[in-house]
């Protein structure tokens, strides 16, 4: 047993209540002690300390149990020498004690078996057994201590000797015990551990150097050039790591470039990037696109994948970097729900960045890092607004689709029915009748006089053919489903292209949707949704009309910026009372409608518009005073001539002037 144990096990408790120097009585057993005087009891108590480093001295407990023999009283010199309360003594090295006799006595200071200050060392009886058959403890120097079955912190018993027979009527003297809940509380080994640990903090506190700790981690390398503290001379700055100024270059020609150094680059800047890296057809790209190929060059000449789609958020929280169709496929690139979360992604959201191949147990690509978000920098991307909270206005700038003078369906448009940005319009069309060229006509139009808006065509079961010729034939953006292809895949093409539009129109762009058309949304939509139990004429569901009216709804000018422009086709005369019920449901809810006609389409005059039942709500917003009087003049010539005549009379006198100007102004002539 170590000196620290022993000092725990012989340590005398502190008295709980101390109104008299006059020394206390610890608790006895119920068997019969014989009396002791004070002097006696307390020179066995400070015997007992001997051995140990005692703290500073509390008051002496109460008597011990000692043999019935008689004891001899302690000179009253050596009583006057200790006293009551003694002061603190220094400690003391530990000193080996002789063994003691069976009936421990008080000795005075300077007998055997004393220590120097007086103080006696007891032990247990020579030969005696313990009750639990473990040897007592020995010192360091062999002698036996006090029972380790002792709690830290109380004194020590003697051991008990043989209880003495007693006369008839005699009483052993006993003296006064301490009641339970006198006794003082101890305090657990928790506690003085505590204790322990707030010493050695206050010492390292006043002072003392603190010893490196270790928590098993891999310390991290120090960067090139860094010295540690010790090494630098007092009152040195810290040390400045060399950063350079030009990022390294991956093909020696162009330096390394963020999204933030290329959005804020001007395009002749971009095109000086792009023939740095060789590449090709750089000059017909919008700014956007650019800024995207060029850092998808650069991550493949740093030998990394690039990653670039549009994002669909499912249930559970991640999405998926959709393809040019946005239907499932498997080359779609995973995105995780913390990165969603952190950079506010949203369904619609054109993301591109850096990816890593799939791993042992993974099916896709999955993305690591998120570069450009819509063609702009993913912390400009977290501020946006929400598209619901915009505020929708009339449309007040009108969009030119005059391009050729051989091309006459765009110029007659602008006349007949003017489409101002953020218009939402209807063309109205029986089969045949040449719908889908005129949409090419404007969708060639919108590209040709309107650099800053982002073209989406949007075809709904479509014919094959039709979906290559329109690739073939506009500079847009086109998504498509064929009709050879599920439902499901209709209502998925239709409610991503929408999101992806509401997302441009979020950071502020112009954007124009060509959906053809928005008769077969609403088929896919009655084939697709749970059925209500209701049902309209025809056949249809009414909650089946609800997502197609949602789609041609979003359509509006916003306030402050940015616009969403939808110009649907839709489909009558074809012999379904379905589809004439879906045009009733639609017709009043534009604020363009754009007819044609199928005796002209018969006559194979195109464009085959109605000019009488064509028109804009609130044209007079999108044209000047000038132009609106002289396209009401030619409104009444028309009507005074007939519907087809007087169109095909049009079409005549507008294929003879080279612009719209000209031909308003030979019309101020004739009249």
């Amino acid at each position: 047993m170590s000196p620290e144990e022993e000092v725990d096990q012989a340590a005398p408790a502190p008295a709980a209540r101390k109104k008299t120097p006059r020394p206390r009585t610890t608790r006895a057993r119920r068997t019969p002690e014989p009396e002791a005087t004070v002097d006696a009891v307390e020179g066995a108590a400070a015997a007992a300390v001997s051995v140990l480093d005692p703290p500073p001295p509390v008051p002496v407990p109460d008597l011990l149990e000692l043999s019935p023999a008689e004891t001899e009283p302690f000179p009253d010199a050596a009583s006057d020498a200790r006293g009551v309360e003694p002061a603190t003594p220094e400690p003391a090295p530990i000193e080996p004690a002789p063994p003691v006799p069976p009936a421990p006595v008080a000795i005075a200071p300077g007998e055997d078996g004393a220590s120097a200050d007086g103080r006696l060392a007891l032990s247990p009886p020579v030969g005696a057994e313990r009750t639990d058959g473990v040897a007592p403890p020995a010192s360091l120097d062999g002698t036996q201590v006090l029972d380790g079955t002792q709690r830290k912190g109380r004194p020590a018993e003697a051991p008990r000797p043989p209880r003495p027979e007693r006369r008839p009527g005699e009483r052993t003297g006993r003296s006064e015990r301490t009641g339970r809940g006198d006794r003082p509380e101890r305090a657990d080994a928790g506690d003085r551990r505590n204790s322990a640990e707030r010493a050695e903090t206050g010492e390292r506190r006043n002072g003392a150097e603190r010893a490196p700790q270790s928590d098993g981690r891999e310390r991290q390398p120090m960067p090139p050039g860094f010295r540690p503290r010790q090494d630098r001379g007092p009152g040195a700055p810290p040390p400045q790591l060399q950063v350079p100024s030009q990022p390294p270059s991956r093909n020696g020609n162009a330096p390394l470039r963020s999204v933030t150094e290329l959005m804020a680059m001007p395009i002749e800047g971009l095109h000086e990037q792009a023939r740095a890296m060789e590449l090709q057809g750089y000059s017909r790209m919008s700014k956007g696109d650019l800024i995207v190929k060029l850092l998808h060059t650069q991550t493949e000449q740093e030998g990394l994948a690039f990653g670039d789609g549009v994002l669909e958020i499912i249930e559970d929280g991640f999405g998926f970097l959709r393809g040019q169709r946005f239907l499932p496929g498997a080359d779609d690139i995973y995105v995780s729900q913390s990165q969603i979360r952190r950079f506010g992604l949203r369904t619609g959201d054109r993301v591109s960045g850096q990816a890593r191949p799939p791993k042992d147990n993974e099916k896709f690509f999955s993305l690591l890092r998120v570069e450009v978000i819509n063609g702009v920098d993913p912390e400009t991307a977290r501020r946006r607004p929400s598209f619901d909270t915009l505020t929708p206005i009339f449309p007040l700038e009108l969009i030119d689709l005059e391009t050729q003078p051989n091309i006459l369906s765009t110029r007659l448009l602008n006349l007949v029915a003017p489409i101002g940005r953020g218009q939402r319009g209807l063309i109205v069309s029986p089969p045949k009748a040449g719908k889908t060229m005129l949409l090419k006509a404007i969708a060639n139009g919108i590209t040709a006089n309107n650099t800053d808006m982002h073209l989406m065509v949007c075809l709904i079961g479509e014919r094959p053919e039709e979906v290559t010729d329109m690739r073939r034939s506009i500079d847009g953006e086109v998504i498509s489903s064929t009709f050879d292809e599920p439902v499901e895949d209709h209502t998925k093409v239709a409610e991503m292209a929408l999101e992806r539009a509401k997302r441009l129109v979020e950071g502020g762009r112009d954007v124009t949707i060509l959906l053809d058309s928005i008769t077969r949304l609403a088929r896919a939509y009655n084939l697709a949704v749970p059925p209500s139990g209701r049902t309209l004429s025809g056949g249809i569901d009414p909650v089946a009309l609800y997502p197609p009216k949602r789609f041609f709804g979003a359509a509006r000018n916003i306030e402050g910026g940015g616009s969403l422009t939808v110009v649907a086709t839709c489909l009558i005369d074809t012999g379904s009372r379905m589809d004439d019920v879906i045009y009733e449901e639609f017709k009043g809810t534009g604020n363009m409608e754009l007819h044609l006609d199928r005796k002209l389409a018969e006559r194979r005059i195109y464009p085959s518009i109605d000019v009488q039942r064509s028109g804009t709500r609130r044209e007079e917003l999108l044209l000047n005073e000038y132009a609106l009087r002289q396209v009401w003049t030619m409104r009444r010539m028309v009507s005074m001539l007939g519907g087809s005549e007087g169109t095909e009379l049009l079409l005549g006198r507008l294929s003879k002037t080279q612009t719209n100007e000209e031909f308003l102004d030979t019309l101020n002539r004739d009249v």
